[in-house]
């Protein structure tokens, strides 16, 4: 199963409109803790609408907590940043692998892009005029790429 993993998200509408995505592609959310708001917010179950019931949810108090817990695997691993040099249309997506987003407004920390700076992978923009996409935007696009080879 694809997981999709939030770094210290800060938009409880984001989280909310991604575990939307998350319910319509069998994926798991994990939330990555501190958190900008309480889960429990109604902003988040608005955005996630009546599916948030269906959300399967897992929160941890750290990144490494996080992949100490789950014993994952560096070829599981896709970070995604917006400088990265490498396409997100590159990787061959294995079936159990981690898409990691970070903050809405920083993105990941230092320290994370510098321990897997070879998994680090991008979403193309074009257009000069923009800074970044936002962040349920990108974690729907990257979930769909993951997925292409078992929904073709």
């Amino acid at each position: 199963m694809t997981t999709i993993v939030l770094v210290q998200p800060e938009i409880p509408g984001n989280t909310g409109s991604i575990g939307r995505t998350c319910v319509a592609l069998d994926m798991e959310l994990v939330l990555i803790r501190p958190l900008g708001f309480d889960i429990s917010e109604s902003a988040v179950k608005r955005a996630g609408l009546d599916y948030w019931k269906h959300v399967r949810l897992a929160e941890f108090d750290s990144f490494a907590e996080f992949l100490s817990a789950r014993d994952i695997r560096p070829e599981q691993l896709f970070l995604f940043a917006k400088d990265a040099p490498r396409s997100f249309y590159e990787p061959d997506y294995p079936d159990d692998a981690v898409l990691v987003f970070g903050r809405e407004t920083k993105g990941l920390s230092p320290e994370i892009r510098a321990e897997f700076a070879e998994r680090l992978v991008s979403l193309p923009m074009r257009s000069p005029h923009i800074r970044s996409l936002n962040l349920a935007n990108a974690v729907t696009a990257a979930a769909y790429q993951a997925l292409r080879r078992s929904l073709s």
